[in-house]
């Protein structure tokens, strides 16, 4: 997420505690909050995914998700 949206909900959040944002403003704030967390996931996500752990033996293994191997 650029860093222009993220000092923009900055920006909203500030807003919101002076005083009481408009049906514009918080349509806005929903929509980067929105996105803001659809970044986070997928950044979690793909994080997630990179991990390999190491047994005593030194062989590498891929945690399971869901169940099921990836």
């Amino acid at each position: 997420m650029e860093q222009k949206k993220i000092d923009r909900i900055n920006e909203l959040a500030r807003l919101a505690k002076q005083r009481e944002l408009t049906a514009e403003e918080t349509a806005e704030r929903q929509a980067l909050r929105a996105e803001y967390i659809a970044a986070f996931r997928g950044n979690l996500s793909a994080q997630l995914e990179s991990i390999v752990i190491v047994d005593k033996d030194g062989n590498r293994i891929k945690p399971k998700r869901n169940g099921k191997e990836s």
